[in-house]
């Protein structure tokens, strides 16, 4: 997508989210409310919260019939599972705007994780969509944050429009922005509903994505009571598959990141990074991604352009930077190897991953 029309979209997006200006409003309202409550709280727990749901075509369908009726539009709110699941995929939404090769990312791994598991584990799979309103590179920029709320919630639609739809059937642009959108017949509708999920929109304080997975992990929101329990007593676990691109992947095993704390006032001021902490055992970056990896997997696209690289040199890239040698120079953990997985990227399009660690 040209630049000129990328951001012609960011204008666009939210303005075309509901038909008319008078039901625009109430969902821009809910959108900088919800944003205002979560920056002014003080509380831990809030370092991460989902402030919204956009549930699946079968919950609302479900609800139309038992109706009787055309189910009315509801307005945003959290919708918890009911049980939870076992694979949680989550796209760091920092996009500003959100592109097709965003719109792919997010539809090839659930289509993915489908095809491994089967259809009838469709129920266990949900899809997050996350914005860090502290970004570990950059100066956060609080005005934008409501925007990019609202077009994370015209994109959370989109994602599940395309995923009850063919492939083949897929329109060239996102329906959040100008141009005719598809329709699907009820029948059509029905027949496509194995790929139908809720899509949850949400926020957290954390910048990094050890952190962040940490916070999904604890959230509430996530642990439906009572607490389910395998055989022997123990929670059941959700993994968490964390879509990233190439950039992002280099970013995350920067060492940077995860030296020893700053040792000025002016660097605690200036630079946010992950605390070391000598008493626990070790390297920095091992002490911030050893538990990362151990409820996490990331699920990493190809960046192939002038700037980052073909195929080839960045395959070249992780399997060096996986080696036995690649792990030891930058601190890291032999086990990491198989969390990490890289796929092709199925468009030429540019994206932007602005606010991604």
């Amino acid at each position: 997508m040209p630049q000129d029309d990328m951001l012609e979209h960011s204008l666009k997006a939210q303005s075309l989210l509901l038909p008319s200006a008078a039901s625009r409003r109430p969902l821009t309202d809910f959108f900088t409310r919800a944003l205002s409550a979560f920056q002014s709280s003080s509380d831990a727990a809030q370092k991460f919260q989902v402030i919204c749901t956009a549930p699946s075509h079968a919950s609302t369908s479900a609800a139309a019939e038992a109706l009787g009726k055309s189910y009315p539009q509801q307005p945003p709110a959290p919708i918890s599972p009911t049980k939870r699941p076992h694979t949680l995929i989550v796209l760091d939404s920092s996009f500003n705007p959100p592109t097709l090769a965003h719109l792919r990312m997010a539809t090839s791994a659930v289509e993915d994780i489908i095809k491994r598991k089967g259809k009838g584990e469709i129920d266990g799979v949900r899809l997050l969509l996350l914005l860090a309103v502290v970004n570990a590179d950059k100066a956060p920029k609080p005005a934008a944050f409501d925007q990019r709320l609202a077009m994370m919630w015209a994109f959370a639609r989109d994602v599940q429009r395309a995923l009850r739809e063919d492939e083949d059937e897929r329109p060239d642009v996102l329906a959040s922005g100008p141009g005719p959108k598809p329709q699907l017949n009820n029948q059509e509708a029905e027949q496509k509903q194995g790929l139908d999920i809720a899509v949850d929109i949400s926020l957290t304080a954390k910048p990094f994505f050890h952190e962040k997975s940490r916070a999904m992990a604890e959230s509430e929101f996530y642990k439906p009571p009572p607490p389910e329990q395998k055989e022997g007593g123990k929670e059941d676990t959700m993994e968490q598959v964390i879509l990233a691109g190439y950039d992002t992947l280099i970013r995350i095993f920067n060492p940077k990141y995860y030296g020893p704390p700053p040792t000025s006032v002016t660097q605690v001021a200036t630079q946010i990074r992950h605390v070391h902490d000598p008493s626990k055992k070790g390297t920095p970056m091992q002490q911030a991604l050893d538990l990362f990896f151990s409820r996490a997997k990331l699920r990493v696209t190809m960046r192939t352009d002038d700037e980052w690289g073909g195929k080839a040199e960045q395959m070249a890239y992780l399997e060096s930077l996986l080696s036995e040698e690649g792990l030891q120079k930058i601190g890291g953990s032999k086990g990491w190897k198989d969390r990490i997985e890289m796929v092709e990227r199925l468009t030429e399009e540019r994206d932007s991953t602005e606010g991604c660690q």
